[in-house]
């Protein structure tokens, strides 16, 4: 590879700033001032496990590079010089992979990535099968969310007589949210035998999920003459009132043709505030999308057109299998994964990226040069 560690001391003197950091932060959190505050403690504990992998892979290419300076020193020594040799290609090699591991791990944070997430499951194609499998989806990014401490806040919901979703909208609060969800985004497919089903035949249904960062006030400006709310009375499931009042809101973003309806607040004005939280993240979203089309249209190389619209994801209820179809990547613990337990592919999704990320650099710095 083409070591860029070794190029220039920019990146090294980088890391070594983040080791300082790392180790500042380790006394931080054992201050009793600071154990005092829990949220100035969550704060630095996730900063800390932030720069722990970083600092981890870091002091292991450090002693590599001790290691194999030892091993050159070595190698015209007459009894130890073969042995140096063969230590010295495995160490070069470890040295190599530390060094891709570094560059993945520096590779710039999209600012948008620390902020909340908003999510959206709505039923697909399948019925009531596929307003099933909305709330087995709900269900599992709640229990994903409580696992890495954040909280779940319900925006929209629209149940059916099952216990199912037609449509849910819910809020990840907590500092990585959307960093961490904006993965979900697309197509999941079900296979399974529903309750109904007498036969004991498979059928297929899905639902799409779209995650968005959610956008404050300070981030996207609504001109409120654009936008129409109308307020309606909330309904449940079967369509039968929830409530007495006209607590729910519906919103339109007359340009757009963009429709956020929110009923879950008995409250009006929490209803459209939550409604309007919405609008805006989706219309900051659509503006990033555009920005981001341009971007990668000046690119040499297309990268993933349509990726929102595409069928991401498999849950195979007989073969106890799930598949994500961006990266290849099977494992046979549905049971786990629909519990909540997302980490192992969310970080495989993530360091997929990265590559993708680090090659489309590559590219264009070869084409600069």
């Amino acid at each position: 590879m083409g070591g860029i560690l070794r190029e220039g001391t920019d990146m090294l003197e980088k890391l070594k700033q983040l080791e300082t950091e790392y180790q500042a932060l380790e006394a931080q959190l054992g201050d009793p001032g600071v154990l005092a505050d829990p949220k100035r403690y969550r704060e630095l504990s996730r900063r800390y496990a932030e720069l722990g992998e970083i600092v981890r892979v870091y002091r292991e290419y450090t002693k590599t590079l001790d290691d194999l300076e030892q091993a050159q020193a070595l190698l015209d020594d007459p009894e130890l010089g073969e042995m140096a040799r063969a230590e010295k290609e495995t160490l070069e090699a470890r040295r190599d992979e530390l060094e891709r591991e570094l560059e993945l791990l520096l590779l710039p944070k999209d600012p948008v990535d620390a902020k909340n997430a908003i999510v959206e499951i709505r039923a697909g194609t399948g019925g009531e099968e596929a307003a099933l499998f909305a709330g087995d989806l709900y269900n599992m990014y709640v229990r994903y969310a409580e696992r890495l401490g954040y909280t779940v806040e319900v925006l929209d919901s629209h149940p059916t007589d099952l216990g199912g979703f037609s449509k849910v909208v819910f809020q990840v609060n907590g500092s990585g949210a959307y960093g961490v969800f904006k993965y979900e985004s697309g197509v999941h497919r079900v296979q399974r035998v529903p309750a109904t089903e007498t036969q004991g035949r498979i059928h297929t249904s899905t639902a799409t999920v779209a995650v968005l960062p959610e956008a404050e006030e300070a981030d996207f400006e609504l001109d409120m003459s654009e936008i129409r709310i109308d307020v309606q009375r909330a309904s449940g499931p079967g369509g039968q009132g929830v409530n007495t009042t006209d607590s729910a809101v519906r919103v339109v973003h007359l340009p757009t043709g963009i429709i956020v309806t929110c009923q879950d607040s008995r409250s009006q004005i929490k209803n459209r505030e939550k409604a309007l939280t919405i609008l805006r993240s989706r219309l900051l979203e659509m503006k990033r999308a555009e920005e981001e089309a341009k971007l990668r249209r000046t690119r040499l190389a297309q990268i993933g057109t349509g990726e929102r619209s595409e069928k991401i994801r498999t849950y195979n209820f007989p073969q106890s299998r799930v598949t994500d179809h961006r990266i290849h990547y099977t494992t046979h613990n549905l049971e786990g994964v629909l519990a909540g337990e997302l980490e192992e592919l969310t970080n495989a999704l993530k360091k997929a990226d990265q590559e993708r990320m680090l090659e489309e650099l590559n590219q264009e710095a070869h084409g600069r040069a």
